[in-house]
């Protein structure tokens, strides 16, 4: 009987986000499929527009709400922009030590360490990452796109199968940025599992990517809610009318990859609340499927294994990306990230 009634709140949910927008749902096993319920009570009660997709990293299952949805990416698009930085480190273009120029065009002055720099100041890929990431620095993101290129970050989501994550100009705090920089939950989500299993670019390049998210240290979202000391690698995006945050929670016994995006937000407090209680609602039932899972191992997808953050630097475990040539005698730079700041409550900017 609660199998039933599961089953026919499941199928009210499908029929009643088809008449507001795309959604996705579908009957997951036991932990996952209460996880789906308790999405769609909460969609039904969302302050504005929002895609949702949680996946369990060991077995792919994963339970979402328009998750295919087109939305603001705000700053979640750096992650992206990161992808491509280290695609074309695997090539050899150029190495973790090269040193970028700020240029005034480079510029923004919403937020980050970067936006009163003087022009003409040069820093290195690897600490442009960091800022780029950790403290969500604009100036540093629009240094890394002028690198890589904006058209090369394009055709690198396309060629890996991301239908609505596109930058359509650079990143900047005010003008048409909600629809210049795009993604969706399942997008982020697909990254985020590939990365999580060594696919994205290399195996190197997927666990750097991985430690720079882990830094990250605007933490007001998905880790908020969650127990003291759970690792979170993830990036966070606000405009005036938007919250998003996307990432991957080391949970011991059931990593799981997340990605909440709201926007049309009536307050950015509400917009909060409900990522807030996503993330609390998405580790309760990934704890309880971690067992649920040992118990049904026959019956579910082989469990595939997750590397876990293991410092807080980009480290030089790869001597190639730090300098041409592989010269074993090249000093790693110093790689370190600027002191914690408050989050900042965001007015027209992406962070």
């Amino acid at each position: 009987m609660l199998t039933l009634r599961r089953i026919c709140v499941a199928v009210t949910c499908v029929l009643f986000f088809g008449a507001i927008g795309r959604a996705e749902a579908s009957i997951e096993p036991g932990p996952l499929g209460d996880l789906q319920l308790q999405l769609a009570s909460l969609s039904t009660h969302a302050p504005g527009h929002i895609g949702v997709m949680v996946e369990d990293l060991t077995t792919g299952l994963s339970t979402s709400v328009n998750a295919a949805a087109p939305m603001p990416a705000a700053s979640t698009i750096k992650i992206p922009v990161m992808v491509e930085v280290f695609r074309q480190l695997s090539l050899g273009a150029f190495d973790l030590n090269r040193m970028v120029t700020l240029t005034a065009p480079d510029r923004d002055w919403g937020w980050g360490d970067l936006s009163d720099a003087r022009i003409g100041s040069r820093y290195s890929v690897a600490r442009l990452l960091n800022l780029m990431i950790t403290n969500s620095d604009n100036t540093a993101a629009n240094m890394l796109i002028r690198l890589v290129g904006r058209s090369a970050i394009n055709r690198e989501m396309q060629a890996l199968g991301l239908r609505q994550t596109w930058l359509a100009s650079d990143i900047r705090s005010e003008g048409p940025i909600r629809t210049a920089l795009r993604s969706s939950a399942g997008d982020m989500v697909q990254l985020l599992e590939d990365m999580a299993h060594d696919r994205l670019v290399d195996q190197w390049s997927s666990r750097q990517m991985l430690q720079i998210l882990a830094d990250d240290r605007l933490n007001g979202l998905l880790p908020a809610p969650l127990p003291s000391g759970t690792i979170v690698a993830h990036k966070t995006g606000s405009l005036h009318d938007t919250l998003d945050d996307v990432g991957i929670v080391f949970l011991q016994d059931a990593p799981y990859a997340i990605a909440v995006m709201t926007t049309n937000l009536a307050s950015l407090d509400a917009g909060r609340a409900f990522i807030h209680s996503v993330s609390r609602a998405a580790y309760n039932e990934l704890e309880r499927f971690g067992s649920w899972r040992l118990a049904n191992l026959d019956a579910l997808p082989l469990p595939a294994p997750i590397a876990r953050p293991a410092g807080h630097t980009v480290a030089p475990t790869d001597l190639r990306r730090w300098a041409p040539g592989g010269d074993a005698g090249a000093a790693p730079i110093d790689a370190s990230i600027p002191s914690p700041q408050p989050e900042p409550e965001p007015v027209s900017a992406t962070e």
